[in-house]
């Protein structure tokens, strides 16, 4: 199955309910983390793990590096201790971090050397012979990827995601207080609304002050503002435009950005701006409210992602306006905004503790305005933990 829709391959609840714990006070990154993968891994038969820069390698081993031409890269092969290979001169920048506390072996490459056969030759002396299969993140540049299976033309190359997105679909305690303090600061950003979004400003003015607030509130990146008003909230993705906010409007703010771990927010809500919802835009959003009140209810241990994306479609549907709710319920959430799992129909995956990500059902009326309602939660061992705050309801603001 699709890991965009599904389980990853060869998920086991029971595995993944291990990966949780019950102390915030761990650290982030851990080598257990490393080996995690490691065990995962042979269990599935793929020989090599092959990690570039990006969040699957700054989950797996606390790396936050660049990606570029030259080749960093973790290796994990199913027998024989991990390493990573990196550039010479950035071989400083993973002792100073928390990669450098880990243990792991570095093997540093000079200019002239070809950072790929170094890979290969530790991988074939750790494992004793070729790897068959080796998985390379889903996310590699293609000259990376293209590089490790030159270097070993025996092997038959598959994505890392069935490896890495069983582990980090699964929070710690400490990633869930993370996401937490990651939501609470977003949530102020929204408290303070009333500041921006006004009648007779562009979207994208008050965009650049979300911005701003998104950074003042504790984060130290913005991974997207959307200020989607009037026809422009019947876009989901809206981009923000020069169109000015009119007296009446809905407006669809759908905001999130990265705090200095690298934990992500996401929250949407949606506004009227100097004036009140007629009447039937009341009745639709009321539908929307007990939609994402459904869904959010049916979090619990053993429930499929997609009987939660089923609580909210049914009610939506089930009052006429099903045809306007036109994408998944939701999407997991950690280093990065959309990772596993997908709250959609078709993934049968069951929840278990530790499973974070968001709650946001929608109905948008093309060419008209739309409204959208988004939380982030976490399973639990008994239910549902809610990391935003905040109205749920149509917010009035002032003109």
């Amino acid at each position: 199955m699709n890991p965009e829709r599904g389980r990853p391959a060869g998920y086991s609840a029971a595995v993944a309910t291990d990966t949780a714990t019950d102390t915030a006070t761990e650290p982030l990154v851990s080598i257990e983390r490393v080996h995690a993968a490691r065990e995962v891994a042979g269990e599935l038969g793929v020989d090599l793990l092959v990690v570039t820069p990006g969040s699957d390698l700054r989950y797996l081993c606390g790396y936050n590096a660049h990606a570029m031409e030259r080749l960093t890269a973790l290796a994990v092969p199913r027998r024989g201790e991990p390493f990573l290979v990196v550039p010479k001169l950035e071989a400083p920048m993973v002792d100073a971090g928390p990669a450098g506390a880990l243990g792991l072996d570095v093997l540093a490459w000079e200019e002239t050397d070809d950072p790929f056969t170094l890979l290969a030759g530790a991988a074939i002396g750790r494992l004793g012979s070729a790897p068959a299969r080796v998985a390379v993140g889903a996310r590699s540049w293609a000259e990376h990827a293209l590089g490790v299976q030159a270097a070993l033309p025996g092997a038959r190359l598959e994505l890392a995601s069935s490896v890495v997105d069983r582990l980090r679909m699964v929070k710690s305690a400490a990633e869930v207080e993370e996401l937490a303090l990651a939501g609470a600061a977003i949530d102020r950003v929204h408290a303070r609304m009333a500041d921006w979004l006004r009648v007779g400003r562009t979207e994208a003015e008050v965009g650049a002050d979300i911005a701003a607030a998104i950074r003042a509130e504790g984060h130290v990146g913005v991974d997207f503002t959307i200020v989607g008003s009037g026809p422009n909230g019947a876009s989901p993705h809206h981009e923000l435009s020069g169109r000015t906010v009119r007296a009446g409007d809905l407006v669809v703010v759908d905001i999130g950005g990265e705090t200095a771990t690298g934990y992500r927010s996401d929250c949407t809500r949606t506004y009227v701006v100097g004036g009140s919802a007629d009447a039937e835009v009341a009745e639709w959003y009321g539908v929307l409210q007990e939609a994402q009140r459904a869904a959010t209810a049916a979090v619990r241990p053993g429930v499929t992602a997609e009987a939660v994306d089923a609580a909210a479609r049914t009610v939506i549907d089930d009052a006429g306006w099903g045809e306007h709710f036109i994408h998944r319920t939701g999407h997991g959430i950690g280093l990065d905004t959309h990772e596993a799992p997908y709250i959609v129909a078709g993934n049968d995956l069951p929840l278990v503790p530790g499973m974070a990500f968001s709650v946001e059902p929608g109905i948008y009326l093309a060419g008209r305005c739309g409204a959208r309602i988004e939380d982030i939660v976490v399973c639990t061992e008994d239910g549902v933990r809610i990391l935003n705050d905040g109205p749920r309801e149509l917010v009035e603001l002032p003109g």
